[in-house]
């Protein structure tokens, strides 16, 4: 492909040299992408209030985005070889930016989901495109600074999308946590267009429907099983047949990616290496934590203690700080250690940090809760990096595009149906009385002309005392639901350290990525296919 073997253009052309008008061009990309993400996450309660939706119904605003971002990274590679890097890059920021806008104005809870499965499949196709341009643009002795700058972006969105989600929240300005993404979005587009160099591809790869549609067909059953699952139960029917079609559509996929897909979207065979198998493992528990703690804490701090979305953000923010920093020093110490003991250093923390959380009640001290997140932090940024470039270590450098898509579309696809499944798990320990209750306590703060009531607050002296036992019975159970779907993930983090335990690194020798796939020196192929 000639777009991703072609060799770095000069640095020295124009006023601003072309790589870092690539850079520049990226940054403002990827930015909006991963804004977004956290953006909306400390918007959920309030997005679950305006459309008088169930916790069920309203986690698929979550859960979609992430599922069409894993439907479109597998995509991604395909269609820049068909249609060039560049044009395909700008047409998943249109679509993207398009989503945003139909989110934006949207009437009712189905149509926002429906425009944020536009959303994100735009940025399903544009995130893994990202890398690979930074990748043609830099000369190999300096891809690392390169994507060090491109780290900072990666930094800075996540802990900026908590502050801005929140004030845009709390100031009933909801609707331009979608609006915002337009006017840099249309920055981004107008860069790339200007500044990015078109290379077409000299092969017309031909795509795997087949592969496409028993993919989705089975991703999404599983994913719509898991949402009704605490509603009608895991042994009701909508429940069973969603799991059975799901379950058949995934193993048919994974059969037509083995044995009949002349050029299959994933390249599954890669997990017959033990240690891209384990690596992938450990980073599926890393992701599901990180998302445990983005998705269930800013419900707790909102409908139980009763903080703003603002406030909830602000909580927030340690976890996301400590992560960037904690992310590029790990970096670092890979090169001279391996994965081993960061990989073991990062569950350890996470597994002692899970139990804790598990241990919250109505009245944690928010400072408790503020340096749980900052541990989480610095255990999710020794841990999800790692064990993505510990995954790709025994890979040779022609699959490495291959093993990247795989990586990154499975990573999404766990982080979606996680979410479903802490939903569920959430949800499990309330009664139907006490579901229907909190239904109605998204109305309270009209009920009683004053701020937003948490279940575990202190009930004011208006509201009758049926309505004060409620809340209070409404709060014992959501406590017993935090503690069990903190239980469940402190289980996946134990076994994940065990595993990890098996990885390469100190104190048996390490010779670093390319000794461990038994590589040249040669520039790695990180574009398209």
């Amino acid at each position: 492909m000639s777009y991703s073997m072609a060799q770095p253009a000069p640095s020295n052309e124009g006023r601003l040299p072309y790589k870092w008008r690539v850079l520049i061009t990226v940054i403002f990309g990827i930015f909006m992408v991963i804004l977004d993400s956290t953006v909306v996450n400390v918007a959920f309660q309030t997005l679950r209030r305006e459309f008088g939706a169930s916790l069920n119904d309203s986690q698929w605003i979550i859960s979609v985005y992430v599922l069409a971002l894993g439907i479109g990274t597998p995509l991604a590679g395909y269609l820049a070889d068909r249609f060039s890097i560049k044009r395909v890059y700008i047409t998943g920021l249109g679509l993207f930016v398009l989503g945003s806008l139909l989110c934006g104005i949207a009437p009712n809870l189905w149509l926002l989901i429906a425009a944020r499965i536009l959303q994100g499949f735009g940025g399903g196709i544009a995130t893994p495109l990202g890398p690979a341009l930074l990748f043609s643009a830099f000369p190999v002795n300096e891809q690392g600074k390169a994507l060090g700058f491109f780290g900072i972006a990666l930094v800075v969105a996540p802990a900026l999308g908590p502050i801005l989600g929140g004030w845009l929240v709390d100031h009933d300005l909801w609707r331009w946590i979608f609006f915002i993404n337009v006017p840099i979005g249309l920055l981004g587009i107008t860069l790339a267009s200007r500044w990015l160099r078109r290379r077409e591809s000299d092969r017309r790869p031909k795509l795997d429907v087949v592969g496409l549609i028993v993919g989705v067909i089975g991703i999404s059953s599983i994913l719509y099983a898991s949402s009704i699952a605490s509603d009608q139960g895991w042994t009701s029917l909508p429940v069973l047949v969603g799991f059975g079609v799901g379950a058949v559509g995934l193993v048919t996929f994974a059969v037509v990616e083995l044995f009949f897909a002349k050029e299959p979207l994933l390249d599954l065979r890669l997990f017959q290496n033990r240690i891209f198998l384990n690596a992938s493992f450990v980073g599926y528990v890393s992701v599901l934590a990180l998302f445990g703690a983005e998705f269930l804490m800013p419900i707790y701090l909102q409908a139980l203690r009763g903080l703003s979305a603002l406030q909830a953000g602000l909580i927030l923010l340690p976890m996301a700080i400590a992560s960037g920093i904690t992310t590029p020093t790990a970096g670092n110490l890979y090169d001279k250690v391996g994965p081993r003991p960061i990989i073991i250093f990062g569950f350890s923390i996470l597994a002692i940090n899970t139990w804790q959380l598990a241990q919250i009640r109505p009245d944690t001290p928010i400072t408790w809760i503020m340096f749980l997140l900052f541990l989480r932090g610095i255990a999710v940024g020794s841990t999800v990096q790692t064990t993505l470039v510990t995954a790709l270590s025994p890979v040779a450098t022609p699959k490495i595009a291959r093993a990247s898509s795989l990586l990154n579309s499975s990573r999404q696809i766990v982080q979606a149906i996680g979410v479903a499944a802490l939903a569920t798990v959430l949800a499990s320990t309330l009664s139907p009385q006490i579901q229907v209750f909190q239904t109605q306590m998204q109305d309270m703060p009209q009920v009683v002309n004053g701020p937003q009531i948490g279940i575990c607050q202190a009930a004011p002296a208006q509201i009758p005392a049926a309505i004060a036992g409620l809340m209070q019975q409404a709060c014992t159970q959501s406590i017993a639901g935090f503690e069990r779907a903190y239980t469940v993930t402190f289980i996946f983090a134990l076994a994940a350290l065990v595993i990890g335990a098996f990885l390469p690194g100190w104190p048996l020798k390490w010779a670093g990525r390319r000794a461990a796939a038994g590589e040249s020196q040669r520039p790695p192929v990180t574009a398209g296919h």
